[in-house]
């Protein structure tokens, strides 16, 4: 995914505001499963959602206003309710974030359910 660098996701200092990259890595996250063939609105409308677990983030250069960068995810490991990824968020060839996200699926009551099994089969496919 590409995303280009406005100034109102920037900070004080001219630089991307560190929870900013949360955002481009989950709109990512989004996309890879849109293109996947998962349908996040309607799993939602069905009971069935996706809730950030865990994620770790090692910042290694700041981005800045006017950067365009590409962010990837990749599916690292599919679970009975979890789903794992690596992503990276890069300015040219230089990596600026690096993170590991894993997502639980859960019910409309917050309880973790396993992933359905078509949304499985989808993302093995990725």
């Amino acid at each position: 995914m590409e995303k280009k660098i406005y100034y109102h996701d920037t900070d004080a200092g001219g630089v991307v505001y560190y929870a900013n990259y949360l955002k481009y890595l989950e709109e990512s996250r989004t996309e890879l499963l849109k293109e996947a063939g998962v349908d996040i609105s309607k799993l939602a409308g069905e009971g069935i959602l996706f809730a950030v677990r865990k994620v770790e983030i090692e910042y290694k250069a700041p981005a800045r206003y006017a950067d365009t960068l590409i962010i990837t995810a990749l599916i690292s490991r599919i679970k009975n309710a979890t789903l794992e990824f690596t992503q990276t968020i890069n300015r040219g060839d230089q990596i600026l974030v690096k993170a590991n996200t894993q997502l639980v699926c859960i019910n409309s009551n917050f309880a973790p359910q396993a992933i359905p099994e078509e949304v499985s089969q989808c993302l093995r496919k990725e």
